[in-house]
């Protein structure tokens, strides 16, 4: 008998430790997401700051461009709202509009010889891509971050100590630009 007893308590010992240390692991991958997110927060909250500088140099020059700064105008206020709200989705749909728009924009800047000396023009224009490429590569570690810890909450037997601390599956950051899905056409 003593020996069931002392074999029920290695048991729930090694049970506690396990429990332990998969809480644990899981606290830090959550946390881990959480600062890959911040990471990226804080380069769209730049761009977004920047953006209404490079927009308003255009329209300077651009005064009858009306109805693309005023898409650039919702897609900046969706992006804001969404990113207030935590809602990753949100700010995915609001980055698709704001890629979709800022080519058009830089488009529209070419059509202006003076506006493409500007110095201040260029430099934001540079700055802009730099964040642009920033992003893009902290995206990739978010989207790492986020599919280790929502394969992490659903493995067996991890699921059970993910239920208990009520984990949740996180939205990866996606950004759904039309003109990127669309078929290049080649002539020769």
């Amino acid at each position: 008998m003593e020996a069931y007893v002392i074999a029920g308590i290695v048991f729930a010992v090694l049970v506690l430790l396990w429990y332990v240390m998969t809480y644990n692991r899981l606290v830090r991958m959550r946390n881990e997401c959480d600062r890959a997110w911040s990471n990226i927060d804080v380069l769209l909250q730049q761009r977004y700051d920047m953006l209404p500088n490079l927009v308003n140099t255009v329209k300077g020059y651009a005064k009858h461009e009306r109805e693309i700064f005023e898409q650039f105008a919702e897609a900046r206020q969706m992006a804001s709202s969404a990113r207030a709200a935590g809602d990753v989705g949100g700010v995915g749909v609001a980055e698709g509009m704001l890629a979709g728009i800022m080519p058009r924009i830089f488009a529209i800047a070419e059509d202006y010889p003076e506006l493409q000396a500007n110095e201040g023009f260029i430099n934001l224009q540079k700055e802009i891509v730099s964040i642009e490429n920033q992003v893009a590569d902290r995206r990739e570690f978010y989207n790492s971050a986020v599919t280790n810890w929502n394969t992490s909450i659903e493995v067996i037997p991890a699921n059970i100590v993910a239920g208990t601390m009520g984990a949740q599956r996180k939205d990866t950051f996606t950004v759904e630009a039309p003109e990127v899905r669309k078929a290049v056409k080649v002539e020769f």
